[in-house]
């Protein structure tokens, strides 16, 4: 019986205790998580360090989310994309989300949420793919 390579995703957030929280939670589930600040640095490692999926946060400095899911589809057409957003502090989650999935964002969910829906979301984004593989 051959050994299952882990599912890796690259988690894209600016803020480190919800960088670190998504990690946590994702590794917990039994994925592989790579990370990224933003979402120039995240466009960075997948040029160099193959993923099964991005989860990547919005509103960012530096490069944000639409941006990033655009180049991230242009450069990796097949790649999983999961875009996740609080709205900021004038809220408006839904209308990004929106936005990120006209962007190229397979899947949505907006801030708060719990491990469980988390690694729920990732479960779906990762079994809607083609060529299905066996999930943590």
């Amino acid at each position: 019986m051959k050994n299952a390579v882990p599912t890796r995703l690259l988690v894209i957030d600016d803020d480190n205790l919800v960088r670190a929280a998504l990690t946590d939670m994702l590794q917990t589930a039994g994925f592989e998580v790579v990370t990224a600040s933003n979402g120039r640095v995240g466009l960075e490692l997948l040029g160099t360090t193959p993923v099964d999926a991005i989860i990547t946060d919005i509103l960012m400095p530096e490069q944000e989310g639409l941006e990033t899911i655009r180049e991230a589809r242009q450069r990796f057409p097949d790649i999983r994309i999961l875009a996740i957003s609080g709205g900021g502090a004038g809220g408006g989650e839904t209308q990004l989300l929106r936005f990120a999935e006209s962007f190229g964002a397979d899947q949505t969910l907006p801030k708060p949420f719990t491990g469980s829906q988390l690694v729920a979301a990732v479960r779906t984004l990762l079994a809607n793919r083609s060529g299905k593989q066996e999930l943590p």
